[in-house]
């Protein structure tokens, strides 16, 4: 989405001032600048990012685990799939 942004501009800025693309993307703004030239704040950075990631993805893990289990049990109680013991002889 950045990527497109950033093309989509480049190609703007070449079309309106009647140079290429190649030249139009040297004049984008940069995002860590003002126009004056003078450095924008550090971005506020999330104390313990990571951890909310895992905190996330683990239980999000086991449930999803958790729930194809009851449907594989399922199934092959209702006779809907049952694994047949010819498939997993690879010898």
């Amino acid at each position: 989405m950045v990527l497109w942004n950033v093309l989509r501009s480049a190609g703007r800025l070449g079309t309106a001032t009647g140079c290429s693309r190649a030249a139009g993307i040297g004049q984008l703004r940069r995002k860590y600048t003002y126009r004056s030239g003078a450095l924008k704040p550090m971005p506020h950075q999330i104390r313990f990012g990571l951890l909310g990631i895992v905190a996330t993805v683990i239980p999000g893990l086991l449930i999803g685990a958790q729930i194809s289990k009851n449907i594989a049990n399922f199934l092959e109680e209702n006779d809907l799939f049952v694994p047949s013991d010819d498939d997993d002889d690879d010898d």
